[in-house]
């Protein structure tokens, strides 16, 4: 593609570059905006300078790539519900061995749940448990913190649904959810076992020597924090002397007391009341106190009753929501539209569920969406400004598949692209070329192209803690834990970072068939 005029390549280039700059820094003090109001702008920006007319834009959002992201938020947030995560997090501490299981363990269950659940998910939801567990084994936190952040980057390379720029190359290459799994599988098994190392010899003295006793007291899991308070009915049962029913004993006078009223003095008139009225008073409270227990009694076989029902039906509920997202799974295996197995899913879930499906879908990431949205306007507007393939054509022959001096220098332009311009942004700018070029050789090595481009956009991601959305939630998660805070630094992260970002590219780059 040649390059468009200097007046369009200048004005796409400033638009590309706003978005660029708030979509990596997003709390500029310029403009504060955050990232999908930043991704909103770069796209108003390039119908404005008119790098691309409105039709043109709306023509650039990708729906199925959207309807696949919406579909699997929405099966995560019932997987939640339904206590998947909890689960999760309680492998982590079930027969735990030491500081050392406990990393291979992070790492082994953050890497397959983000390759099933997506990195970004299984990162809020197992952040507190790691922060938990390493509290109560008095061990320091970021060794742990670390292994779940790079291993649910490295675990989620395995699948489509793993991360965003696995669902862009998942549609646009064509690659079957199977072809995808087993062609990265080997190198994600792989590379998690090397990232698990790299942080033993990193760490081995810090995990070797516990930290100074601490309070422990916290549990490794959280439990459900809603505890029902059942009012007893006896305490309820307060009846007043205008609203109480009569009571037969209180009536039950005999006809000779009456007679002899009428022979008694006022006085003595007065101790036959009291006496009457005491006795009738005891049996009043004598009966109330039977009615009251025998009332508590059926209520509290009531409630038992209501308790096991609710109890099974929970269970049976929870059975349900992981049968379809076993089915789920099952289908994009067998290669069925990715897009609409997913929303197929999430609509299940939301029938079987039977309730108002709002509080759900309001958990659903709808800025994510928009920043989608917004993103490949903006992408596809820079694309057309001719700067993307003058790049390609550039470095073109000496990137080619077919060598292994190709794929190092593939590899190498798109880690650096990849933290520099954010790992989605790179698969939208060079995917179609990079498999464009593959493809001239063989059908092959544009399949092994496009799952490469996965591979190296993905594990670029543990480059420095700015690289993923995964490692950025996992630090402000820490950071904002109640009675746990931990603030894990860009230096920490970034020492551990760069040498296994390097080694689990290289050795994954020779597992990828």
């Amino acid at each position: 593609m040649a390059m468009a005029s200097p007046v369009k390549v200048a004005l796409g280039s400033i638009a590309f570059a706003i978005f660029w700059v708030l979509a990596v820094f997003p709390a500029v003090p310029f403009l504060p905006v955050g990232r999908t109001a930043g991704s909103l702008l770069g796209a108003m920006l390039m119908v404005i300078f008119r790098v691309l007319n409105p039709d043109q834009a709306y023509a650039a959002i990708d729906l199925p790539i959207l309807g696949l992201l919406f579909g699997t938020m929405v099966v995560s947030v019932y997987l939640e519900r339904a206590d998947m995560f909890k689960y999760l997090g309680k492998l982590l501490s079930w027969k735990n061995k030491g500081a050392k299981d406990l990393l291979f363990r992070i790492c082994l269950i953050s890497a397959i749940s983000s390759a099933l659940f997506t990195n970004d998910t299984s990162c809020v939801v197992l952040t507190e448990f790691v922060l938990k567990i390493a509290r109560q084994h008095n061990l320091p936190p970021h060794p742990f913190l670390l292994a779940l952040a790079s291993s649910s980057n490295i675990g989620s390379s395995a699948t489509p649904i793993g991360n965003p720029q696995n669902l862009v190359i998942a549609v646009q290459s064509k690659i079957s959810f199977g072809s995808f799994l087993f062609g990265i599988l080997p190198a994600m098994l792989v590379g998690v076992l090397v990232n698990a190392l790299i942080l033993l010899s990193m760490y081995w003295k810090l995990l070797s020597i516990q930290k100074d006793e601490e309070d422990a007291t916290s549990e490794v899991v959280a439990e459900e924090d809603v505890n029902s308070h059942r009012f007893s009915p006896a305490t309820m049962s307060h009846f007043s002397s205008t609203n109480g029913s009569p009571n037969v004993v209180g009536n039950n006078i005999s006809a000779e007391n009456l007679r002899n009223r009428s022979s008694m003095s006022d006085n003595e008139i007065l101790g036959v009341d009291a006496l009457e009225s005491t006795r009738n008073s005891n049996a009043s409270k004598d009966s109330m106190s039977d009615l009251s227990s025998q009332r508590n009694e059926e209520t509290i076989h009531s409630e038992e009753k209501e308790d096991k029902s609710t109890r099974w039906k929970r269970i049976l509920w929870k059975f349900c929501v992981y049968c379809v997202t076993l089915g789920m799974l099952i289908a994009l295996i067998l290669g069925m539209n990715m897009s609409w197995t997913a929303i197929t899913a999430a609509l299940a879930l939301i029938v079987l569920d039977f309730k108002d499906a709002r509080p759900c879908l309001e958990k659903v990431s709808y800025s994510l969406l928009i920043f989608f949205c917004g993103m490949f306007i903006t992408v596809d507007g820079f694309n057309k400004t001719g700067i993307p393939s003058t790049f390609w054509e550039f470095v073109e022959p000496f990137a080619q598949v077919d060598s292994a001096s190709g794929i190092a220098v593939l590899a190498v332009v798109v880690l650096v692209l990849s933290n520099l311009a954010s790992n989605v942004p790179t698969v939208l700018l060079l995917g179609a070329r990079v498999a464009a070029s593959a493809a001239m050789i063989s059908a092959a090595d544009e399949k092994k192209a496009w799952l490469i481009l996965a591979w190296v956009s993905t594990i670029a991601g543990n480059l420095s803690l700015l690289g993923s959305a995964a490692n950025l939630i996992v630090c402000e998660q820490a950071r904002r834990a109640p009675n746990l805070g931990y603030t894990l630094t860009f230096w920490n992260h970034l020492k551990f970072g760069v040498p296994s970002t390097l080694i689990v590219t290289a050795i994954g780059l020779t597992l990828i068939r």
